[in-house]
């Protein structure tokens, strides 16, 4: 995670995680490092959004690509978006935490 886009990534995250909602987790990919300092590569297929997790309620699955106020959606996304993401799958664009909700279907916590 890096700059804007990572720290909005974390909110989004840790709101979705810190109600109850749901759980999500940041898809990161690159070199990383584990906890016992050995380095790894993970890797995921391009236009991979940022965030994924289900929805508590039912179960459903959930991807959201995360932007700041600026940013632009690339055509690997917008590829993986058509080619992976099934009607039965919640995915969004979210430039903050309430755009994250609302993908969700959740308005003040609760389930619309």
């Amino acid at each position: 995670m890096r700059g804007k886009e990572g720290k909005i990534q974390k909110e989004i995250a840790d709101a979705i995680n810190g109600t109850g909602l749901g759980r999500c987790w940041v898809a990161t990919s690159g070199l990383l490092k584990s906890p016992d300092g050995k380095r790894f590569v993970r890797a995921l297929p391009e236009g991979f959004p940022d965030l994924f997790g289900y929805r508590k309620a039912d179960g459903k699955m959930f991807f959201i690509e995360v932007k700041t106020a600026s940013g632009r959606v690339t055509q690997p996304q917008i590829d993986f978006m058509r080619s992976e993401v099934s009607p039965k799958v919640l995915y969004g664009i979210a430039r903050s935490i309430d755009d994250a909700f609302g993908i969700l279907g959740y308005e003040q916590g609760k389930l619309l």
